[in-house]
Order: C-alpha cells, then structure tokens, then sequence
C-alpha cells in the first residue's frame, strides 16, 4: 500500500465524533477522502432528475413532524440523545475499526489484503447504522465535520462495491468462506444461501440509512451506492424468466425498498418490496425457512407474531407500509389482527416483545418468563418503527399508548446511563447468576454480534420526529417531551413550545408562539394509564379502576374537551401566546397479569405514569427474595436528583423501587420487576 505525505486531515483531529486511531489503511481514507471533495463534488451538485426533494408526504394519511422541525430542550430525552453523541457514536466507530468492519470494504474492493474479519455476515450494517444515527444528528443540527467524517465513511463503503452494484464485503472477499458457520455455501455464488446469508439485510439497512443520509444533506454520494444496488436486486428477483424466485431470510429491505420508492418516485422499488411479501410462504416457493422467519405461510393469511422477534416486526411494518400506499385491504388486515396478537398475549409490560433467547422468539401465546425473558433490543426498536406507522395510517393513539411503554421501559434499558453498555437482551428478573446478557448478567460494552448498539446509536436520535404528527387541519402532540416546533400545516407554520418534566411529573404547558394557521385541531394524547388500562387487550390490569382525569387550562382557564380515538380534541381559533396547560395526575399504580400467564400468578408490578418500576438489591438488602407487595398499600414518591441520573423512587416502610430502564447500573446484582402479592380478593381474567 502506497504512503502518502499530507498534514494530519483535521477529519481526524478535531472532530469529537471520530477520535479513531487509524491503522494501517489511514492513506487510504485519506485519499478516498480527498477524492470526495476533488472528484465527486461536482456530480454531487448536479441537478438529478431521477431523484425527487424530499417531501413531507410519505404515503400515509397522518404525516410525522420530521426532526428538522423540533428542537428538544428536555431534561430527559436531550442529555440521553447527547451521550449517544458525544459518547456512543465514537466508542462504536472505534470497535467498527478494531474488528475491520472498514477493512471489509476496503479489502472488498482491492485496496487492502486480507481475509474478512469478523464473526458475522451482517456486519457491513453496522457502519450503516451509524451513518444513520448520526445523519439523524445532522437533521437536527448541522455540523460540517461530522458531514466530512460521514464523507470519508461512504467513499470506503464505495470502495466495497462491486461494478454491477453488488455490496457484501464477506461474499466478495471470499465467496467460499462465510464468517458465520451457519451460512451454508455450496458453491460461491451470489444468493445462495438467502435464509442465512444476510446479503439481502444487508441491502435494507444501506437503503434506511441512504435515504436518512440524502434527506439530511442532499448529497447523493450513499443514496447512489443504495440506489446501484437495489436497481441491480430488481433486475435480479422476481417471478420473471431469468430472475431468482425467492425471498430475504431477515427481513428489512422491504422496508428500505419503500424508503428508496419515497425519496425517488420509482414504483419499482415499491413493487419489489410488495413481491417478497407476497411471496413470503407461498405454496409455489420449493425453500421455505419456516415460521423463525415468518416464511411458513403466506403473511396475508398470519393471524399470530411467530419466529424470530426482530425479523417480525421489521416485516409487519412493511406490511402496514403496503397497506397504507397502496391501499391493500388485505395487508391492512392482516397487520391489525397480528398486532392485536401481540399486544393481547405476547408483550411484556416494559413493551418488549420475544420471549425466548431460543431463536430471539416470540413463544406461544402468554408464555413470558421473567428471568430467562429475551426481549431483544433490537424488537423494541422495530416495535416502534411498527407502532408509528400504526399510528400514520389510523391517527389513533392506541399506538402511541404501546410506544410510550417500550420507549421509556423495554428500549432504553438497553443502554447504560452513560451511554457505554448495551443490552442485548432485556429481563425482567435477575438472580445476579444467570448471564442473560450474551455471557454476563448485567450490561456489556459490546459483543460479537453487535446490531444492538448500533441500532441504539440510528434509533434514537430519530426521537424528536416522534413527538408530533399532522392530518389536514389537525396538529396530534403524541409525546409529552420538552422542545420548540416549527410544525408545517397546509403550506403554513404552527410554532409551539412544550414544557414539561415528563415523565417524573405529568404536567405539560404548551404555548402557541407564532400561528399563521389559526384554524387548527389540537390533539393531545391521553394516555391509558390514565384511563385505568395498562395497555390494550386483556394482557394487564391495574389493581385499581379509577380514572384519573386530565385537567385542561387554556390561558388560566378551564378549558372542555373531547376525546376521539385517545385524543384529547381541542378546537378552537388559535391566537399567538395562547397557553395551555394540561395535567396529568400520576399516581402509582399497580399490576397484575392475566392468570394465564402463569409465571406472574399472584403477583403484581408497580408503575408510575409512563414508567415501569423494578426492585433492585442495591436498595432493598434485606431479605430480597421474601419481598411482596400487599393490597390497598400506601406509597411515597420522591424525587432524588442524586441517584441514577435523577429519578422518582417508589417506596413504603418494605421496599424501594426504581424505573426499570435504570437498573444494572451499579454493579451486578438481584432485580424484580414483578412481587408476590397478597390480597384478599381473587382475581380472575377472562383469556
């Protein structure tokens, strides 16, 4: 390999994003770099026909508010998102670089020589990832070298590309030789192993994080990488002479596909994504892979979430993404009766779904283990992108109901409070012995299959584009989060500012600041805690009926409402400074399952408004195991900014809990989300 004489690029210098220490192929980088400014600007400049500006509209009848329109200044969310910033994004670039996921690519593509390195096919994603997350960080705030670091990433993955579009470094470095043993290869070739061999994923996470990169910057340099091969995978699959006839093993690419067809136009990408799933367990098909990967039967005729957990979801929200865009009565009803499934039968009260570390699985119908509960990561981050898509086709908050719980319980528990160790799995119990975590019982800084941390690191920087959505003439405020917004609304701007300390208190102030639409519909969520109801479905209930009703202040007044579809409808003639403050009675509530789950019978789980709380020993040292919660019990709740980053604990003369995301923080030890209960009263479920 060629040396090259330069001063240190400030790339590497100055950038706090990227303080890798680069190895031997640092000319490389910096040559492929110097090429993207010397070589690839001015095409980057060109006027594209065949790729539209990106438009609000994505398909769906309720529109997101998109990142670059809210600004977070939230005390909860905001320091999170800048940990994974300042902290998560680097420290997994520098594990990318230590396990050659950019030394794939460069040897891929003839720069280097060497054998692929790492253990899992699926590798190559998890650069994709990054990019992602931190073209996420651009939409909300420009930053020129995290740009140019990004720049210096897609040249090598580039440099990994083969002439006809192909990209999967492991195929093309040795075709022969798969990094995991369990991709089968008979003789080389391309597409042979689909079930296993990832090359399709691999395709649909370039795609997602093309697509976010192109919206952040404009610049075409990763979307035309994706756009090289997924013209090549259509040109590759279908029912046509001369095609391949099957489907992905992993399912994500329908889903990237759609992304393309949004940002593009091209109904081709669309229809492709709408043939692997209609394909998908079709009696025609001579290889299927079985319900661990959906593929048992067709999915239009699946009316329970089976298999692998991940591969689930992703599919579901490509099928809600078809039923939606292309108006298929048949998607739409299959989605509905699957989530209904799921939601009924098969989640945790932390939202995490997958119960068994056994194929990363759903399990049957009300089998939730505590202890030995999977709950991957990765499941309650596609349960997300599932329920918001959900929530655009519906504008229900039924949805957002189950977003909430997995956000603030089942999906951030999979990072530390310093935003340096994941889990992968997430449980609900811990003996301080049983090492549920890929080998450990409490968090890890990485692992050899690392699509977790990374799928943390393009998730949640994405967090602000949850918070509100659009239909017609109606502004939906979906998460209670502190933030300024700028909010589109038929070719005019709505600007609102939320101010709240959700989720430790529930009251929430918004204030109109500028309004040049002043004929809107105001929908503000009520969430179903607050109704008396867990979630829905006949999974949970709380021991408590009571309802608690939000109070409502317009301008120091009170303001009547309506509820529709979980909303609290507000209409009104808007006028600049009016204020409205809502209140959100937290109280602790407490859980109990439905008898069918057996592991659960007679006991219960404490919640505090959005929040699921666990009992660690760290706080609770005496006689840990003989702990119990007991009917009508009184508890007090207390605000310690100097634990745990700051939290509300629950506590009586027994016991002290904490939010179960902020469990395994210090140090291993014994956790319970769920209490032997003692009541007086029977209580009995229908099923």
């Amino acid at each position: 390999m060629t040396s090259c004489r330069f001063r240190r690029d400030e790339i590497f210098q100055s950038n706090r994003y990227f303080k890798m220490t680069i190895k031997t192929y640092k000319p490389i980088i910096i040559r492929v770099s110097e090429m993207v400014s010397l070589f690839l600007l001015p095409f980057l400049l060109l006027s594209q026909p065949e790729v539209t500006k990106n438009k609000q509209d994505d398909g769906y009848p309720i529109q997101s508010v998109n990142i670059n329109h809210v600004k977070l200044t939230d005390n909860f969310w905001l320091p999170m998102i800048k940990k994974v910033q300042k902290y998560t994004i680097p420290f997994a670039l520098n594990k990318c670089e230590d396990e050659g996921r950019m030394d794939n690519f460069l040897i891929a593509g003839g720069k280097m020589k060497g054998e692929t390195r790492g253990q899992m096919p699926f590798d190559d994603t998890d650069l994709y990832k990054i990019i992602e997350g931190a073209s996420n960080t651009l939409i909300s705030k420009p930053d020129t070298k995290l740009e140019r670091l990004l720049d210096t990433l897609i040249a090598i993955i580039q440099t990994g590309q083969e002439t006809d579009g192909y990209i999967t470094t492991w195929r093309t470095i040795n075709p022969a030789k798969p990094p995991a043993p369990w991709v089968k290869v008979k003789d080389g070739k391309r597409w042979e192993s689909l079930g296993a061999s990832h090359e399709l994923y691999n395709a649909g996470h370039l795609y997602e994080a093309a697509s976010t990169h192109y919206i952040a910057t404009g610049k075409r340099n990763f979307l035309d990488i994706a756009l090289k091969n997924a013209d090549l995978i259509v040109n590759t699959f279908g029912n046509e002479k001369g095609k391949i006839y099957n489907v992905p093993g992993h399912q994500i690419i329908e889903t990237g596909l759609i992304k393309l067809y949004q940002v593009t136009g091209n109904q081709a990408y669309l229809n492709l994504s709408k043939y692997f799933l209609d394909h998908r367990g079709h009696p025609s098909r001579s290889e299927h892979y079985g319900p661990y990967s959906q593929d048992h039967i067709p999915v239009t005729n699946q009316n329970e979430v089976v298999g692998h957990a991940v591969r689930a979801v992703y599919m579901y929200a490509a099928m809600t993404d078809i039923a939606t865009i292309m108006k298929d009565t048949t998607y739409k009803k299959a989605v509905h009766i699957l989530w209904e499934n799921m939601v009924s039968k098969k989640t945790y009260l932390t939202g995490g779904i997958g119960s068994r570390h056994d194929g990363e699985a759903f399990g049957e119908n009300y089998e939730l283990p505590n202890l030995t509960a999977y709950n991957e990561t990765c499941a309650a981050i596609g349960s997300v992108y599932w329920n918001h898509r959900l929530h655009k086709m519906t504008g229900h908050a039924i949805y957002y109901d189950l977003i909430e719980r997995t956000l603030y319980n089942g999906l951030i528990s999979g990072l530390s409070l310093d935003a340096k160790q994941f889990f992968y799995p997430n449980a609900l119990e811990s003996d301080g012995k049983y090492t549920f975590n890929r080998g450990a019982c409490s968090r890890q800084s990485w692992f050899d299959c690392s699509c977790c941390p990374t799928n943390l690191i393009r998730f949640l920087p994405a967090v602000p584009g949850l918070i509100y959505s659009t239909s017609a003439d109606t502004i939906f405020v979906n998460l209670f989060v502190s933030n300024k917004a700028v909010i589109p609304l038929n070719q005019k701007n709505v600007t609102l500012t939320q101010t709240t300390d959700y989720p430790w208190k529930g009251d929430v102030k918004i204030d109109v600041k500028e309004v040049s639409h002043p004929d809107f519909v105001l929908k503000v969520r009520l969430p179903l805690w607050l109704q008396g109801q867990v979630m829905d479905g006949q999974l949970y209930h709380y021991t408590s009926k009571k309802t608690l009703l939000p109070e409502l202040k317009m301008n120091g007044k009170k303001y009547p409402y309506v509820v529709t579809n979980g909303y609290m409808q507000i209409i009104k003639k808007w006028n600049k400074n009016d204020q409205l403050h809502i209140s959100l009675p937290m109280e602790v509530n407490t859980v109990v399952s439905n008898d069918l789950v057996t592991e659960n019978r007679g006991k219960a789980a404490l919640e505090y408004g959005p929040l699921v709380y666990a009992l660690e020993e760290s706080d609770n040292k005496n006689g840990f195991e003989e702990l119990q919660l007991s009917e009508n019990e009184k508890f007090k709740v207390v605000f310690n900014k100097n634990l745990l980053g700051g939290i509300n604990t629950i506590s009586n003369k027994k016991i002290k809990a904490i939010p179960y995301y902020a469990w395994s923080n210090r140090g291993v030890g014994k956790m319970k989300v769920w209490l032997e209960y003692n009541t007086s009263s029977k209580i009995i479920h229908k099923k």
